[in-house]
């Protein structure tokens, strides 16, 4: 039995060269586990950025697209407010005389085509007679004497309504105002 006992712990004693290499294979696999691994949270992270990037790309271009189509029709809506420039006009005139029949008409055409116009974003802008003058939002075209010292820097008479598409003003209030 001691011969025995003796042949098994030549058998578990193994050179320490062999053992070594074992421990370093051991250890490379480790590190490049580990090298993977890091890695692997690299790549990941990249992906992440990669995606959020693409998800605010995404919102970036469907709000562009939203203001373009809330904007697309200006060129359009521009050329036709001359048009209802002289609709308005020519109302005025008819408010001063003319057959019934003819107003009526008139005026239904000229209804329907501010209503048109107006479920295209067109809404006429708020100056009004008496209100302060604001270079950001009115257009100056002449200033006069002011009747009274209360109308100084006022609106005195509106000479072309300004128009605005959604809140975007594309034709200022032409006016005159009160020095």
């Amino acid at each position: 039995m001691a011969t025995k006992g003796a042949k098994t712990t030549k058998k578990k004693t193994t050179d320490p060269k062999k053992q070594a290499k074992k421990t370093s294979k051991g250890s490379n696999l480790e590190t490049k586990i580990e090298e993977l691994n890091h890695s692997l949270e690299q790549e990941k992270e990249k992906f992440l950025r990669l995606f959020a990037e693409f998800e605010n790309f995404k919102k970036r271009t469907s709000k562009e697209r939203l203001e373009l189509f809330k904007t697309a029709n200006q060129e359009v809506i521009s050329s036709l407010i001359p048009v209802l420039d002289d609709f308005n006009r020519a109302n005025q005139q008819i408010e001063k005389g003319a057959e019934s029949i003819d107003v009526d008409g008139f005026k239904l055409i000229y209804n329907k085509f501010f209503e048109v116009l107006k479920s295209s974003g067109l809404n006429s802008t708020t100056a009004k007679i008496g209100d302060a003058f604001d270079a950001e939002y009115h257009e100056a075209i002449t200033q006069i004497p002011a009747p009274t010292e209360a109308d100084k820097g006022k609106i005195i008479d509106i000479v072309e309504t300004g128009y605005q598409l959604g809140d975007r003003i594309i034709r200022y209030p032409k006016v005159v105002v009160g020095q």
